[in-house]
């Protein structure tokens, strides 16, 4: 690990502080980066994760996909995780928190609306980002892509039922161009370039030309995330210093289920045997959040000044530093999952002998 690396925290510390400060101070330059998107998909946020995930991509040999279903402990508890516990446990937690706990220190007007915010962030697991998090605890690429993939495809059926079961709603407007741009931009687009960069790279050098390369692009991968992460508290920079005690109510049910979510996946993988390499992303894939998709359906529902819209950005401002302490925690505890992991595999075994 570079010293680039090491100090990724303290980083991230630093750039939250400078987004903030730039948004206010100057705010017209990010009210006109954030209003250069389509269908809710900022344009700039989408090169700088362009620029994120193509590196993890290039890793990735399609030819070895078929190992998969080896993993298909990990892609069952991942999907147990996204589908039938976290959107629920999020809901469970908003009416604990926003709709008991906090109550008297809100708008009594925005309860119910903050509530169906979180509900919105939780409903949809994260397409893009989660290849940097795997990348960051040399999670399985080909499990990784495999996942995201898979989540894409039972979000287009699951996202609206889901929802209005929740918010007890008899029709939800999905935003489909945002769902279908989105899964465009940061799924189709950066693995078609990323397999023609790594063919092109493999036929004139080889695996060690691809090596030397994937060398380079690593140190810009992490400075576009933390670029991400100076636009994304830039664009909310004057929400966060107008308001800043709602967004730290609004952040406590969303690290609760973050940690969480990602604590018993990585705990039931552990219990499956599954390799540590699948337990990280697949604890990474079921906390995070799509949380393009989510701000662009509180906005469509419920209005640009809604509680639900500010629920889902309070989601996108600790998105980063939240996954990053995930990380963390998944890496330092590597030695503790696989000494646990070689206990069933024993057992197992001596099950089968049995």
């Amino acid at each position: 690990m570079s010293t680039f690396e090491r100090y990724l925290t303290v980083w991230v510390g630093a750039c939250i502080v400078l987004g903030i400060a730039l948004g206010h101070f100057f705010p017209g330059f990010f009210q006109a980066v954030g209003s250069a998107e389509v269908a809710k998909v900022n344009l700039p946020v989408a090169v700088l994760i362009w620029l994120m995930i193509i590196p993890m991509l290039v890793k990735i040999d399609f030819a070895a996909l078929t190992k998969v279903k080896e993993h298909w402990r990990g892609i069952g508890v991942t999907l147990f995780i996204n589908w039938a516990v976290k959107p629920f446990s999020m809901a469970l937690l908003g009416w604990l928190f926003i709709g008991g706990l906090f109550k008297p220190y809100l708008p009594p007007d925005q309860i119910n609306s903050y509530i169906a915010g979180l509900i919105l962030l939780a409903a949809a697991p994260c397409t893009a980002m989660v290849f940097v998090w795997s990348n960051l605890t040399k999670g399985e690429p080909h499990f990784t892509l495999s996942q995201v993939a898979l989540n894409d495809m039972i979000m287009v059926v699951a996202f609206a039922p889901i929802v209005g079961l929740l918010l007890g709603l008899s029709a939800i407007t999905v935003p489909w161009e945002t769902l279908l741009l989105s899964v465009v931009l940061y799924i189709v687009i950066p693995v078609i370039i990323a397999q023609v960069v790594r063919r092109v790279v493999l036929g004139q050098g080889g695996q060690p030309a691809l090596d030397h390369m994937l060398g380079y692009l690593q140190p810009l991968s992490l400075v576009a995330l933390l670029s991400t992460l100076v636009l994304l508290f830039g664009f909310q920079g004057e929400q966060i210093l107008a308001q800043p005690l709602i967004i730290a109510m609004l952040a406590v049910p969303i690290l609760i289920q973050v940690y969480f979510n990602s604590g018993l996946a990585y705990l039931l993988n552990r219990s499956a045997g599954e390799a540590h390499c699948v337990a990280g992303p697949s604890a990474l894939i079921g906390a995070s959040n799509f949380f393009e998709l989510a701000v662009a359906a509180a906005i469509s529902l419920f209005g640009f000044n809604s509680g639900a819209a500010l629920a889902t950005v309070v989601g996108v401002l600790i998105e980063v530093p939240v996954m990053l302490s995930v990380v963390k925690i998944v890496n330092s505890s590597k030695g503790w999952y696989e000494a646990g992991r070689a206990v069933q595999h024993r057992h197992a075994q001596s099950k089968a002998r049995g």
